[in-house]
């Protein structure tokens, strides 16, 4: 499996991979995420990282705690999804342009 590895290219490769790495912890600052339940009664907002840096809660709710309760839980649900999703994606992306980590066929 491993006949056809090339070592003197891992240094290498482990730099670009750090490098890729610190990249998406930079794009990931600027991403915002926003997820709505109740039709908008309900938003929260993250950023990449996972962080909540808004929620927004119509005052119509403010009266029914248990409602408020069940919306606020499915956006955050909803957001957090969509955060994980965009970090497999930015991985996939990150490993794909690595290749094959220098193994040849």
């Amino acid at each position: 499996m491993f006949e056809n590895f090339d070592l003197s290219k891992m240094g290498a490769m482990l730099e670009i991979a750090q490098k890729q790495a610190e990249k998406m912890q930079e794009d990931a600052s600027s991403k915002t995420f926003r997820a709505k339940s109740g039709g908008g009664l309900v938003v929260v907002e993250m950023n990449g990282h996972g962080e909540v840096i808004d929620i927004s809660i119509d005052g119509t709710l403010m009266e029914d705690k248990e409602s408020l309760q069940i919306l606020l839980m499915s956006a955050m649900n909803d957001v957090t999804k969509m955060v994980e999703e965009d970090k497999k994606h930015a991985t996939a992306q990150m490993l794909s342009s690595m290749g094959s980590f220098g193994i040849k066929s």
